[in-house]
């Protein structure tokens, strides 16, 4: 167990599950490469045939069985925690404002964008990374912009200034009640800073054979998210599917990373902050999941009702 701001995790289970099919190769295809987990180090065994990436003796394909079956739009977001950076990818500018869901978005048609902890747009989208807790020198406190502003700060000779720039400090985004409700959502988050330099968001299909993530996020509709809703509890009882209030980078963020964590992960439905909503397509929530979980669903498609003939009448309506 590791302890993050108050909570407690698990150490990390091998991705994969025993649903995947089990190859066999030569030695001559194999090379090794090592991957830095977020609770460990551990040595991963990695080739690529055919556009299969093959983890140890799990095969893994990039190309989404789900995608295809629900006919997403838009391309499946995989999360890598990296040190490396990758050359030619979206980024802020050093000290610069940016939403990091608007970069996700870029990234499920077709981009790949990365953060540092010198360029993750706002203090939300760094602690939605997992940066640590950059709220704790937000200026005249997160939880009055989160709920009823700060007028007397915003009166100050500091506050005049700051405000020019972020107006909202004024009266508040009116998100929650009051400040002490605002201040108790900040203490309730899974604030956690990873041991990496950068985070990417690429389509999962661009994913190179060294690269495993951590979180797969699916931009879909209302008539998609009910199909992952119903996957999600195929084969793993009920449960299984939950939505937490937060900013939206930190739902497909840190809230699915701490279910990375569990051994019963949940997937987590978001995108209902309304300051994200303006970015995205009106019909567009995220399923945000662990890439454990993702397998698994991945393995639960062929035999299940996305090929049956109830939801292929929903489908109908989706061309």
């Amino acid at each position: 167990m590791y302890t993050a701001n108050g909570h407690k995790f698990p150490k990390r289970k091998r991705y994969g599950t025993r649903r995947q099919a089990v190859v066999s190769y030569t030695f001559a295809l194999h090379r090794r490469l090592f991957t830095l987990r977020a609770s460990r180090a551990c040595l991963v065994h990695t080739v690529r045939v055919n556009g299969v990436f093959i983890h140890g003796s799990l095969e893994i394909n990039m190309e989404s069985k789900i995608a295809n079956a629900i006919r997403m739009k838009y391309s499946p977001v995989a999360v890598v925690f990296t040190n490396e950076k990758p050359e030619g990818a979206l980024e802020f500018t050093e000290g610069s404002r940016g939403c990091v869901s608007a970069l996700m978005f870029s990234a499920a048609k077709g981009k790949t964008a990365v953060f540092s902890r010198k360029t993750y747009g706002c203090p939300g989208g760094g602690a939605g990374l997992g940066f640590g807790n950059p709220y704790k020198n937000f200026p005249g406190g997160i939880e009055y912009f989160l709920s009823t502003g700060n007028k007397e700060f915003c009166g100050s000779e500091i506050g005049k200034n700051i405000v020019k720039n972020m107006p909202m400090l004024v009266d508040g985004e009116g998100y929650q009640k009051t400040p002490e409700a605002a201040k108790k959502f900040i203490e309730s988050l899974p604030l956690v800073d990873i041991p990496f330099e950068y985070v990417i968001y690429k389509p999962l299909e661009n994913l190179s054979a060294n690269e495993k993530p951590e979180i797969v996020v699916l931009l879909v509709n209302p008539d998609q998210l009910s199909a992952l809703a119903v996957l999600a509890n195929y084969s793993r009882g009920t449960d299984n599917v939950i939505t937490r209030f937060g900013a939206g980078c930190q739902q497909t963020g840190i809230m699915a990373y701490k279910e990375c964590l569990s051994d019963n992960p949940k997937a987590i439905i978001g995108l209902t902050d309304i300051s994200v909503r303006k970015i995205f397509d009106k019909d567009i929530l995220s399923f945000a999941m662990p890439y454990k979980m993702y397998l698994e669903m991945e393995g639960d498609v062929d035999g299940s009702f996305l090929q049956k003939t109830e939801w292929t009448h929903i489908l109908e309506r989706n061309k």
